[in-house]
């Protein structure tokens, strides 16, 4: 296979690892959302929470879904994907929890993907970070030059 062949088809599954995982969230199935990361993977929330493991971050996230986030979906639009090395790409995603329909996309999601030993990608880690419009904009208007070229 050559370089770009392989690239697309890398492309491919990490979007097929991250609908699986978007898919487990919306049926509210933790196991299957805490299979879609490695082992020793790592789970920063937005709050600030930090789960280690797969089987950590799916034990804890059942629990999520059976309370707060109980029949809720989750929208997810990904932004970037850059490969550092054939085994490790960063995914930059924009989105948020619904139980209706979407809203904004408020959240942004940075993914580390690794491939692992059995050839399969897994998310060794994610930071979500809930975006704060108003003080991005204050900080535009009053520092221009903090404003990034590519807006996301």
């Amino acid at each position: 296979m050559d370089h770009i062949a392989g690239v697309e088809a890398d492309t491919a599954a990490i979007r097929a690892l991250l609908e699986r995982a978007r898919d487990a969230w919306d049926r509210g199935d933790g196991a299957a959302y805490g299979a879609a990361f490695a082992p020793d993977a790592t789970d920063v929330t937005f709050v600030g929470t930090v789960y280690r493991g797969s089987a950590e971050i799916g034990r804890a996230h059942q629990v999520l879904f059976d309370s707060f986030l109980k029949d809720t979906r989750l929208a997810m639009e990904i932004v970037d994907i850059r490969f550092y090395g054939a085994d490790t790409a960063v995914v930059v995603t924009r989105g948020d929890t619904y139980k209706d329909r979407p809203k904004k996309l408020g959240k942004v999601q940075t993914y580390t993907i690794v491939r692992g030993a059995d050839g399969d990608w897994r998310i060794a880690a994610i930071q979500k970070t809930k975006r704060q419009g108003l003080m991005e904009a204050i900080s535009f208007k009053f520092q221009p030059a903090t404003k990034p070229s590519a807006r996301h």
